[in-house]
């Protein structure tokens, strides 16, 4: 095991981001829920903003846990049409399962932020966090959609990862940190000595102390 939570996770993650503190570009943002914790640490260590970067694979008909594409903050699809075309689904068939996974995009997005409105990321260097990546089929659908918003850089930042995947990660954002690059990797959770689900309230609570700071530094 290499962290003892999450909170030891973003506290040795943030050692590896000493480059981005102190800089107005800069923006946090993680991926729920497992990646709030971490990334509230990496953005009190760099004095960064915190948000959440939301997205819902948009899987394919029976077989779930195979992505077709994705949907993310701000109103963005990103689909991997010729796999459609080649399962022979119908727009009508593709537009129902974004319009479920829409519905849970929509709660979680009050759930975690409220009212406030969705950050924005255009020209800035923004980075990406989670708690770790296995396959990393939803850090590849949040690059892409991140990617839709024009941000000046885009920066996956992780405490572990299976190194076959950070190095594909690599091609598509312009950089990737990860601590930990055990191989196998055989699972995100073996290297936390607690990994217990974090839970919808927690989410919200981290992103309530993140915000008061820069509320108050705003008045």
């Amino acid at each position: 095991m290499y962290f003892r939570d999450r909170t030891d996770a973003g506290r040795q993650l943030a050692a590896r981001l000493t480059e981005y503190a102190d800089r107005a570009d800069v923006m946090v943002l993680a991926l729920p829920r497992g990646g709030v914790p971490v990334a509230f640490e990496v953005a009190q260590a760099l004095h960064a903003p915190l948000d959440v970067f939301l997205v819902r694979k948009l899987g394919v008909p029976g077989h779930e846990e195979l992505a077709m594409g994705a949907i993310a903050s701000g109103g963005v699809r990103v689909l991997n049409e010729d796999m459609v075309a080649v399962l022979g689904l119908s727009w009508e068939a593709v537009d129902a399962i974004a319009s479920r996974e829409q519905e849970e995009l929509n709660r979680r997005a009050h759930a975690y932020r409220d009212d406030r409105p969705e950050p924005r990321v255009g020209g800035r260097t923004v980075i990406l966090v989670d708690d770790g990546l296995a396959t990393g089929s939803t850090m590849r659908a949040a690059v892409a959609a991140l990617r839709r918003q024009r941000p000046a850089r885009i920066v996956v930042a992780v405490p572990v990862g299976a190194p076959a995947t950070c190095a594909e990660l690599k091609a598509k954002a312009d950089d990737v940190v990860c601590v930990h690059r055990p191989e196998p990797l055989y699972a995100v959770g073996l290297w936390y000595r607690d990994f217990r689900q974090t839970t919808d309230t927690e989410v919200h609570e981290l992103l309530e102390r993140a915000v008061r700071p820069q509320q108050a530094g705003a008045t």
